[in-house]
C-alpha cells in the first residue's frame, strides 16, 4: 500500500518567489552567501551582498531583485514591507569535461552547479493577523467590530455551521 504524504503549505498570496537554475557554481559557496542573508529584510539583504567579497553574490543579489520585482509588480507589495523568508540551495546538474592532457591522455573536469530559491514574504499582512482587530474578531465571533473597522465582520472558523462531519 502506497502512503500519499501531503505537504501543508502557507498562504500563497503572502510569498512570492523566484528560482535560479543551472548557477555554474558549487552548492556550498552558494550556501555559505544564502546563510548570511536568510530571515533579514530586503533592503538589508541588498547591502549586505553588494559588499560581500563571494563571487556567488552577484546571481544571489539578481534573485533577490528578481524576486522583489514579482513581489512588487504581480501582487502590489511593498519592497519595504519584504522579508527573506525562504532561502535554499540545491545541487544541479555536473557539467563534465575532457581537457587533453600529455602523452595523449585526457583528465575530466567537473563543472558542478546549483539551483537557487528564494522566497520572500510581505510582513505587512502578518502584522495585520496579529493585530488587535484580527484578535478580537477571533476571541469573539459573530460581532461587527464598530471601533476600529465598520465593514469588518468577524467570523468563527471553528463553529459547527457549515461544516461537514466525517463519518
Amino acid at each position: 500500500m502506497i502512503k500519499k504524504i501531503t505537504k501543508r503549505k502557507t498562504n500563497p498570496y503572502k510569498e512570492v518567489y523566484a528560482l535560479g537554475q543551472h548557477i555554474c557554481m558549487s552548492a556550498h559557496k552558494a550556501r555559505r552567501v544564502i546563510d548570511q542573508i536568510r530571515g533579514r529584510s530586503y533592503e538589508e539583504t541588498l547591502m549586505i551582498l553588494e559588499l560581500m567579497p563571494y563571487r556567488a553574490c552577484y546571481p544571489i543579489f539578481k534573485l533577490v531583485y528578481s524576486a522583489a520585482r514579482n513581489a512588487s509588480h504581480n501582487r502590489g507589495f511593498n519592497e519595504a514591507s519584504l522579508v527573506i523568508s525562504k532561502a535554499e540551495v540545491n545541487e544541479g546538474t555536473t557539467v563534465k569535461r575532457l581537457k587533453p592532457r600529455a602523452r595523449g591522455r585526457s583528465y575530466p573536469i567537473k563543472r558542478p552547479t546549483c539551483h537557487i530559491t528564494i522566497v520572500l514574504k510581505d510582513i505587512s499582512l502578518h502584522e495585520y493577523e496579529e493585530s488587535e482587530e484580527y484578535i478580537m474578531c477571533l476571541k469573539k465571533p459573530g460581532r461587527i467590530n464598530k471601533n476600529k473597522n465598520p465593514n469588518m465582520i468577524c467570523h468563527d472558523i471553528y463553529s459547527s455551521e457549515g461544516l461537514w462531519d466525517k463519518k
